[in-house]
């Protein structure tokens, strides 16, 4: 039994190694996925190359190819609201303004901590890190296109709640999502405001 003793503590390690790896492997391959096809194939489209899934209330990112619905006044202190919300599209803080209002209109999306989630959640804002200062965002509501110019990013702690709906008497837009991508361990806060009204109306 002591000679086998060394064979099953190398063979034990071994199996916990390899649980580890397929792990890591589960939690991080839609994030390896997205940035690897993101830096072969870069998104090229301008705005009016992009049909937005929806006119009504959705959002177009051009430089990282985001194009979703948004579902408005979801409840983001209720996971299951939310998590409901967010397996159909980006969700859009109840109590927060629209694009025709002065005000923060702040929209959040999961960054997806799994293969499951992935699949399960629209993991829309994998590559919000991309952005910077001077890219430009798009709403669509009720018909009309909203431009929104990027003017700062943050890390913030999960707990930090000041960004959901700052006071503002400008139209300000207020993207968040989970920071690295494919963990929960902090927020990245995109902020956007609306120096002019794109006013475009969409067909």
């Amino acid at each position: 039994m002591k000679k086998k003793l060394p064979q099953i503590l190398i063979g034990t390690g071994l199996v916990l190694i390899l649980a580890s790896c397929l792990l890591f492997i589960y939690i991080f391959a839609p994030v390896a996925s997205v940035e690897v096809n993101y830096s072969l194939h870069k998104p090229t489209k301008t705005v009016n190359q992009i049909t937005p899934v929806d006119k009504n209330f959705g959002i177009v990112i051009p430089k990282i190819g985001a194009n979703a619905r948004i579902i408005e006044n979801v409840d983001p202190f209720n996971s299951y609201a939310y998590e409901a919300a967010l397996a159909r599209g980006v969700a859009q803080a109840k109590g927060t303004t629209f694009p025709n209002q002065s005000g923060n209109m702040f929209l959040f999306s999961h960054s997806s901590a799994n293969l499951f989630e992935a699949t399960r959640f629209n993991s829309i804002f994998y590559l919000l890190s991309k952005l910077k200062k001077g890219d430009d965002i798009y709403i669509y509501y009720k018909g009309t296109r909203y431009k929104y110019t990027v003017s700062d990013m943050k890390i913030v702690d999960p707990t930090d709640v000041s960004y959901l709906n700052p006071k503002s008497k400008t139209k300000q837009l207020t993207l968040m999502t989970c920071w690295p991508a494919g963990t929960n361990y902090k927020r990245l806060i995109v902020i956007a405001t609306s120096e002019q009204l794109d006013n475009s109306t969409v067909n």
